[in-house]
Order: structure tokens, then sequence, then C-alpha cells
């Protein structure tokens, strides 16, 4: 069982088929065909099922991707850790972050980073929170990022911590109060982050400490969507104060949130027994030296 075979089936699934595997892999479609008939021959069963103009991976197919996921990664630490040992500073990052904040808190790491280690190919998943965790779990990627609280089977670095917002709508009794209970909130509708968002658990949760379930208007992924429906006057909505801040928003009163126990608590995760590979691990010591200047012996590295 050869690792290009294995790659070429990992490759169809996350690309969503044959011609654009074979685009990132370099190889022409036929090829790629033929690697994953070799592969379902060594395996002994049938991977891949063929469903029109897309694939889709049989039980034994989802076993194999799960477990050539892990392979591939074993086998970049590998060449990552010879690499260190020439000399060398090659490797990549498998990094995912955030589709909330992301650019006022990745953006300058991600350039200090590559002036630190240009020669790092860093390839970057944007999703949800929730989503994130999945693929830090099935090794799409080292390190993903997450609100706390988080499951045990992560480790964990902080990123930022911040009060939240409210966003109303321009016209809302509320609009005018210098700050907000979240009971105050409980008759209004909210518009929450889809369910690929930890934020959304978040909120949930905390209102339901506060004793009420919030009255759900819609739901969005995307942060710049979320505010022009509060801006037209279809709900109300929570982020971060400094993505607040950092905005121009029209037709819309924001108001900080007064509760301690309900905050935006970004952290970095990975899997909680991983042996991160020399990129990450140079990462998330890059990230703790900025974010974190103070601490001197930040607990990073290898977890065996």
């Amino acid at each position: 069982m050869e690792l290009r075979n294995i790659r070429a089936l990992v490759e169809v699934e996350q690309r969503g088929g044959f011609s654009a595997a074979a685009k990132v892999l370099g190889m022409t479609q036929p090829t790629v065909s033929k690697a994953i008939q070799q592969l379902e021959h060594d395996c002994g069963f049938p991977l891949i099922e063929r469903l029109g103009k897309g694939v889709e991976l049989t039980t034994a197919g989802e076993i194999v991707y799960r477990r050539g996921l892990n392979m591939l990664t074993e086998r970049d630490h590998l060449m990552a850790e010879l690499a260190g040992l020439r000399g060398l500073t090659r490797g990549r990052l498998k990094l995912g972050i955030p589709l909330l904040g992301s650019s006022l808190i990745f953006a300058p790491l991600m350039a200090a980073y590559r002036r630190k280690f240009p020669e790092i190919e860093i390839e970057l998943h944007e999703h949800g929170s929730a989503r994130l965790e999945e693929a830090v779990r099935a090794g799409e990627i080292e390190i993903g990022s997450s609100l706390l609280p988080v499951p045990d089977d992560f480790r964990t670095q902080p990123l930022r911590d911040e009060p939240l917002t409210v966003l109303l709508p321009e016209g809302h009794t509320l609009a005018k109060r210098k700050k907000l209970k979240l009971e105050e909130l409980k008759a209004t509708p909210f518009i929450l982050y889809e369910s690929g968002f930890a934020f959304s658990s978040v909120i949930l949760n905390a209102c339901r400490r506060h004793g009420f379930v919030p009255i759900e208007a819609a739901r969005s992924g995307n942060p710049d969507f979320i505010v022009a429906l509060v801006a037209s006057g279809l709900g109300i909505a929570l982020m971060p104060r400094m993505v607040v801040e950092s905005g121009s928003f029209q037709s819309i009163h924001c108001v900080p949130l007064d509760e301690d126990d309900l905050r935006w608590q970004l952290v970095h995760i990975w899997r909680y027994n991983a042996v991160l590979s020399p990129a990450a691990t140079s990462w998330l010591q890059l990230v703790s030296s900025v974010m974190h200047p103070e601490d001197k012996n930040p607990n990073i590295g290898n977890v065996e």
C-alpha cells in the first residue's frame, strides 16, 4: 500500500472529484483513477462510489481516508524533523482559523510567521470553530481555533479574551442604554451563528443559565450578513468588542453587554496526545511571544 495512492484518495475526497484532485497532484485524471484502483486492490474493498459528477466514500473508503490522513501527517512530520537535522526550515503548517475576527488576530501573526519562516508553506482552513474541532480530530489540520470551553481531548493556547457587544437596530427600545444585561434581551429575536460556530453554543448556553431560551430570527455563517440583518431590523446580535470597534456600522447601535460569564474567549486547539510538527510548534511559540510576551516559559511543544 503506497502513500501516493492514499494521498490520491484523500485529495479526491477533499476536492470533490478526480479532475480537481488531478490538478492538485500534478497528475492526469486517468493516473489518479489508476492510483485509486490500485489502492482498492490493496485494501480488498471498493473505496469510492461515483455519483454523477461527484464522488462519495464507501464505508471502507471512510476508514482508509481517516487513517490515511494520519499517515500523511506523520510522513510530513518525519520529513520536517529530518529537514531540521539538516538545518533546513521547510515544512507545512496546517492551520484552522475562525471566520469571526480572523483578519484582526491572524493577519499580523501570519505576516510575522512568514518573515521568520519564509520557506514554510501555510495551508489555511477557514471555518466555524465547531468544524475546526472536527478537522483537528480527523487530522486534517494540526492546529485549529475554538472558544472556551473546549472538550477535554484538546490542549489549548490562549489567543484573545473579549467582552461582547450587543448590536441593535435603529429605533430599538434598548438602543440608548449604556450597558445591557442578557436577560433584558429575552423578548428580542436573536440573529445567531450557524451550527458550525462554537459561538452559537456559547450564547445559547449563557441564555439558558440566565433563565430563557432566545427567540431565533435567523442564523448565518457570514458576520457581515449578520450585521446587515441587524441593520434591517430583523433582530439583535452579539459580537466581540474588538470586531465592533474595528468596523463602521450604519443604522446600528452598539451597546456593551454587562455579563462576566459570557465572553468571547478564543484559543488555539490541538489534539491532547499529538506530537506536533516543527512548523506547528514554531507557530505556537511565535503566537505566545506576540500575544503573551510576559510568558517567558510557555508550555508549548510536542506532547508525547
